[in-house]
This record gives C-alpha cells, sequence and structure tokens, in this order.
C-alpha cells in the first residue's frame, strides 16, 4: 500500500534564502545545505544532496531532484538516470570533469509503496523554496552552457509555458547562461515501456547530447 504525503502551504516552506552562507563558494554552500530546513522535505530524507563538480565547469547540468540511490550516497546522478547521464555525456565528447550536475530540488521527496521509495514528484511551493541554493550555485559555477533535464527543472526556471518535448535540443540565451538548453530526463528514458522504445528515447536523448557537446567544443575554442 503506498503511502502518500500532501502537498505544502506557503506557511510550510518559508524557503531556503535564510540558511544561505554568507561566502559564496560551493565548500560554504555544499556545508550549509545539510542544515536546511526552508521546506519538510527534509525531515524524510536521509540528506540533503548538493551539486557535484567543477567550481568553473563550462557545463551545468540541471535535474529535478535526487533519488532513491542519491539520497542514500548523498551525491547527484549515481544510480542507474546517471549511469545514463554519464554515456550520454560520454557520447557527446563533454567530459564529466567538465561539467557540473545538480537539481532544483535538494531533497529527495518520495512516497512509500510497502519497503520501497518511490519517486514523487516536487510541487511548486517545494520547488520555490529551495530555488536559492541553485541561484548560488548558477552564480559561483558561471556556466556558459545549462542543461535542464526534464520538465521540472525546464519549466522552474523557463517557465510553465515550456514544453520539453516540442523545444528538446534548442540552444537560446536566457539569463542562466549564455547557451541554454532543454532535454528529457535520463530517468524517463529508462521508464520506457519496452526494450525497442528505450532504444529510440536512448538515441534521442544522446542525440540532443551530441548537439549540446558541439556547442561544447565551440566555447571551448
Amino acid at each position: 500500500m503506498a503511502v502518500t504525503r500532501n502537498s505544502h502551504s506557503p506557511e510550510d516552506t518559508p524557503g531556503a534564502q535564510r540558511y544561505l552562507p554568507d561566502e559564496h563558494s560551493l565548500p560554504a554552500l555544499r556545508a550549509a545545505v545539510s542544515a536546511c530546513h526552508g521546506c519538510p522535505l527534509y525531515q524524510d530524507a536521509t540528506q540533503a544532496v548538493f551539486g557535484e563538480g567543477g567550481g568553473r565547469a563550462h557545463v551545468m547540468l540541471i535535474g529535478e531532484q535526487p533519488g532513491d540511490a542519491e539520497d542514500l550516497a548523498g551525491k547527484p546522478f549515481v544510480g542507474p538516470a546517471g549511469k545514463l547521464l554519464d554515456a550520454g555525456l560520454e557520447a557527446a565528447g563533454i567530459p564529466r570533469r567538465e561539467a557540473y550536475v545538480t537539481n532544483v530540488v535538494k531533497h529527495f521527496k518520495f512516497t512509500r509503496r510497502g519497503k520501497r521509495r518511490i519517486h514523487d514528484k516536487p510541487d511548486r511551493y517545494e520547488i520555490e523554496a529551495c530555488k536559492p541554493w541553485l541561484a548560488r550555485e548558477l552564480e559561483v559555477v558561471a556556466p556558459d552552457i545549462v542543461v535542464l533535464l526534464g520538465a521540472t527543472a525546464a519549466q522552474a526556471l523557463l517557465g510553465s509555458a515550456f514544453r520539453v518535448t516540442k523545444e528538446r535540443g534548442v540552444e537560446r540565451e536566457t539569463k542562466l547562461a549564455p547557451h541554454t538548453f532543454a532535454t528529457v530526463h535520463p530517468a524517463s528514458v529508462l521508464r520506457a515501456p519496452d526494450d525497442e522504445l528505450r532504444a529510440q528515447a536512448r538515441e534521442a536523448f544522446f542525440a540532443d547530447l551530441r548537439v549540446i557537446g558541439a556547442c561544447y567544443r565551440r566555447v571551448r575554442g
């Protein structure tokens, strides 16, 4: 039997701004995020999962939230979706050391189904509450290229009208970065219902990343 949680009201989500450190550095942010109570998601998650990568990475990839594996490990994109993302970056010619990976929401939101913890989409209050962490990451890393993985990340940062299915792989200039792209989340590839559709989804995802890889090489000169 699944155990669900109620959506939160604004009163439950005071926001992360008060928990941000004065020091503008990734180590300071990573140390401070563990104490964030900006929304109730911290109550059930194992730990906050901050971004990972170089302080001046050329490419920042932004997903929705950590999953079960990430929640336990304390690192982003280390589960099956992360392995697929790594394979896609390799195929695109983007060295992982040149990338910074993170999520819009820093705590794992889930529904219990027996002993399993099933991903539950964060609501708009939780997303807004957590945004100050991502804003500071963008400020510190200052990436040339931002890649939004999935509809939640894309709509949180580009507006609710944005449709990944229609605009995936398209380069645009935004306030996030001079070169901004959106594509599907690698987890959606893994959820395809059969091997044939999964292979098609994987190739389409890799094709988007290859477009981003070409942009990366232009940026690098």
